[in-house]
């Protein structure tokens, strides 16, 4: 039985994979989606991520659609409180930006999508620098007073800011970020390590990587030559041929040979094992591409080996 991780100073504990909503309504329909989510629960898995955002991007979409199907899925399957639910306010085009009105909208259409009272962790998906920090915590906070909110985190937000929010919680004794949501992976790694895993270190704030395996370039299936027919495909074709991501993916390939194991659970392996790292988030459209994502949770690399993709992917 895989145990599982505190999310930062929160009561959450979670699964050491989340799985990623994105896909759910967009290249994932109903059926698919909750075969998903069912065998992701299956095995274990508790921890699942969405935003009201997703997936306004399709043609035909609003945003919103990720989110009404784990709705009908926790519905039908009555385990609303086994699982943990993150979702994210700010991007949905109907209620962009970090306005306390903005924010409380958000909130109130994310739960009526999901069909709960509460949402366990609740992310600024993008920092709005136009609205001052004081008004985005203190509506944080009268959410999770409410009992809307169990928790909250902030997603792509800079060191600066992170910083001032975390001293306006502690000075006013209001709801404090608990984890944050960087891009962050073998091949894009400049993005959090630094300042930002620095201070979410020295904070005690859990990190929940998201692009964990490079929009599928980590899974080894994007080699110069290969054809993949994915709607993502088109994100990978920086990393494909490129000095560094050939040089990840030789390291990725020893050491999945040499461990018997996937590509894709090695490069996630790699993420799960970085400093403030709780569970990275992938995603997958079909039940066939969860055991490799899932096998994270039971892989533990070296720290020779851990070196060597640490170099490679430098």
């Amino acid at each position: 039985m895989t145990s599982l991780r505190q999310l930062g100073s929160s009561d959450l504990e979670v699964f050491p994979l989340s799985l990623g909503g994105n896909v759910f309504g967009w290249t994932a329909d109903r059926a698919a989606s909750f075969a998903v989510l069912d065998a992701y629960t299956a095995a274990g898995g508790n921890f699942i991520d969405t935003a009201d955002a997703y997936s306004a991007w399709v043609e035909g979409n609003e945003g919103g659609e990720s989110e009404t199907l784990i709705g009908e899925w926790l519905a039908e399957r009555g385990n609303r409180s086994d699982v943990v639910i993150a979702t994210k306010a700010g991007a949905h085009p109907a209620y962009k930006g970090l306005s306390p009105a903005t924010i409380k909208g958000a909130a109130e259409q994310s739960l009526r999508r999901l069909g709960t009272d509460y949402i366990d962790l609740y992310y600024t998906h993008y920092d709005d620098p136009s609205v001052p920090v004081e008004e985005i915590i203190g509506t944080l906070d009268e959410l999770v007073r409410d009992g809307k909110v169990r928790a909250i985190a902030a997603s792509n937000i800079t060191p600066e800011r992170l910083q001032e929010s975390l001293d306006f919680s502690d000075r006013e004794g209001l709801a404090r970020y608990v984890a944050l949501q960087p891009h962050y992976n073998l091949v894009s790694r400049d993005t959090y390590e630094g300042p930002l895993q620095e201070l979410a270190s020295r904070s005690g704030l859990a990190a929940v990587p998201y692009y964990a395996l490079a929009s599928g370039f980590l899974t080894g299936k994007y080699r110069p030559g290969a054809r993949v027919e994915s709607a993502r495909s088109g994100r990978v074709e920086s990393y494909v041929g490129s000095e560094r991501g050939d040089r990840v993916l030789a390291a990725l390939d020893e050491i999945a040979a040499d461990r018997g194991a996937e590509v894709a659970t090695v490069a996630l392996a790699w993420l799960a094992a970085q400093p403030t790292v709780a569970a990275p988030i992938a995603s997958a459209r079909t039940v066939g591409q969860l055991p490799a994502l899932l096998a994270v949770a039971d892989l533990e690399l070296t720290q020779a080996e851990l070196a060597r993709l640490t170099e490679a992917s430098a």
